[in-house]
């Protein structure tokens, strides 16, 4: 029992050391969702499958699955509107389920997962920044499957996904800012040139230039950046130069 027990800790270690391999290596995260569920796969052993069940407009559906018997059992569930995993998500708790056979609470739920020979699950909520936004799905098909053992490795496994699932969404919003900001600089060098252009022409001020530009965006309903890159490609015969990339503080120093 004690070796068993040593391998079971040993995987549960690697398994850190994979989920965090990911984030150096910056993966995609879809990528970062499908190691996931296969990892837990194996970390959890009485586990037959994983799915992972997010948020999204109000509703739920699988970002990744170890195997289709996952698929299948969060569908059901996601067309029954209830089951384990979904109570899981939408009350932020542990949802374990021992023996499907005898247990009533989700009974639309239960028919047709029994019938995909699922006997056992456990849902357990993934959160990040205080907010429950998915659920770790581990289904088994036999009864009493999850021991206390493989309920902390769950646990545990779960606890870090979320946060290593919490470094990879800030990564995505900062890389969506970074976006952001390069593009709004890019828009802004744009029309500053157009703005010096109509200056130059129209020998009127920065703010008469403004309003000229504006009137012109709102004539053929076209965007001020447009607008003002047509004006630049005219004078110029070449199209306008894009600004320097947005860099962060962070990237400067």
């Amino acid at each position: 029992m004690a070796a068993v027990s040593n391998a079971a800790e040993s995987r549960l270690v690697s398994a850190y050391g994979r989920l965090f391999s990911l984030l150096a290596e910056s993966p995609e995260v879809d990528v970062f969702l499908d190691q996931v569920v296969h990892v837990a796969a194996e970390v959890v052993t009485p586990a037959v499958a994983c799915g992972l069940t997010m948020r999204r407009d109000g509703g739920a559906f699988t970002v990744a699955s170890s195997a289709d018997l996952a698929a299948r059992a969060d569908e059901i569930q996601y067309g029954a509107d209830e089951g384990p995993c979904l109570e899981a998500l939408r009350h932020g708790k542990v949802v374990e389920v021992t023996d499907l056979r005898a247990d009533e609470r989700w009974p639309r739920y239960r028919e047709h997962a029994l019938e995909h020979g699922i006997a056992g699950s456990l849902s357990l909520p993934m959160t990040v920044d205080g907010e429950t936004v998915g659920a770790l799905n581990l289904y088994a098909t036999h009864r009493g499957a999850f021991t206390d053992t493989a309920r902390r490795h769950a646990l545990a496994f779960t606890a870090q996904g979320a946060a290593a699932l919490t470094v990879i969404l800030r990564q995505a919003d900062q890389a969506l800012l970074h976006q952001q900001l390069t593009d709004a600089m890019t828009s802004r060098s744009v029309i500053d040139q157009a703005l010096g252009v109509l200056m130059g022409q129209q020998r009127c001020t920065a703010s008469e230039a403004f309003a000229l530009l504006r009137q012109a965006s709102q004539h053929r309903n076209r965007k001020l950046r447009e607008v003002a890159a047509e004006i630049i490609t005219q004078v110029s015969g070449e199209s306008p130069q894009p600004a320097p990339g947005f860099i962060s503080p962070r990237q400067h120093s």
